[in-house]
């Protein structure tokens, strides 16, 4: 204590201020005050006022809104309000064509047949829903207590997780409950088996 109130008093006898704590915003990661420049002004604004009321109040009550209004001229309003207009059509547009691609997006899980019954459960789709896929393919090593990696897929169009063993049923149960944001349709279990020599 004694330390932080003797660092205080060298500042002040130098004159220098004291540093300013600025707030980021969780959705675009400026100021709140320039979140009106990031296109994501709707989600901008939930998001600080879930987490900084009063910063809410006073930038969107209101108040705040007819001053700044007031400021501007006719014309400069007219194009302010359709720019907004613009930005938000542009921001649902989005965010439609995001929901549209999850809900379409397919996670599947493949048994795939090695050897002589030996399995390998192959998971592709779900770098579609913004999981890290290294990551996932740790927590399922863990879990399954087997060896567990990420691979290219046959048509190098992206990448999947190759877990050892046959774990196809347990996994898709695995999904259900620690991946949140997937559709319980969206998953599909696929059996792949080698043909035999005849």
């Amino acid at each position: 204590m004694a330390d932080d109130d003797a660092a205080e008093e060298s500042v002040q006898q130098r004159n220098v201020p004291p540093a300013k704590h600025v707030i980021y915003c969780g959705v675009c990661s400026l100021p709140p005050e320039y979140c009106e420049f990031g296109g994501t002004v709707s989600k901008c604004e939930q998001w600080l006022k879930k987490n900084n009321p009063e910063m809410h109040a006073k930038m969107y009550s209101e108040d705040a809104v007819n001053e700044k209004l007031s400021s501007l001229s006719v014309e400069a309003r007219a194009k302010a309000e359709k720019d907004s207009q613009k930005k938000a059509a542009k921001a649902e547009a989005a965010a439609t064509r995001e929901a549209e691609k999850l809900a379409n997006s397919m996670i599947y899980i493949k048994r795939v047949e090695r050897n002589k019954r030996k399995y390998v459960t192959v998971v592709s789709g779900l770098e579609a829903f913004g999981y890290d896929l290294k990551k996932v393919a740790k927590d399922l090593g863990k879990r399954f207590a087997t060896g567990s990696s990420v691979t290219k897929n046959a048509g190098n169009t992206g990448e999947e997780i190759t877990v050892q063993g046959d774990v196809s049923d347990d996994l898709f149960d695995w999904i259900e409950e620690n991946l949140e944001n997937i559709p319980e349709d969206n998953v599909e279990c696929i059996e792949d088996k080698k043909k035999k020599a005849g």
